[in-house]
């Protein structure tokens, strides 16, 4: 359902809009068991570890002539447990429900890139 509405999203005729890269971003994460919430800034390329998550950002893209408007991340999110990814692709800090982390006991969503 997610990935039908973001390709229609995605489809849908938009303005040329220039998008600039991102030194890297804050992110927010949640432990949906206790309550336990915290911001973190990466760069591109750098991990950070909370719980049995490891939170790798890729890449963060806004648009240059608007940077507080939107915020698009490309996340690589691994479960210890699971020993595999459990999310690989790109949030949305406008629309952090079109492309959600799936898992039961944590949540991750993106809050804006760092500018240079």
């Amino acid at each position: 359902m997610r990935a039908a509405l973001l390709a229609l999203l995605m489809a849908l005729p938009a303005q040329a809009q220039t998008v600039t890269e991102g030194r890297g971003a804050a992110l927010r994460w949640l432990d949906k068991m206790s309550g336990e919430t915290a911001d973190v800034e990466l760069s591109r390329g750098q991990a950070a570890v909370w719980g049995r998550l490891t939170i790798q950002l890729d890449s963060c893209r806004f648009p240059a002539d608007n940077a507080t408007s939107e915020a698009w991340a490309h996340l690589t999110i691994r479960d210890s447990v699971a020993d595999k990814a459990v999310f690989n692709g790109w949030m949305l800090a406008s629309s952090p429900a079109l492309s959600a982390l799936d898992h039961p006991r944590y949540d991750v969503w993106v809050l804006r890139c760092l500018q240079s």
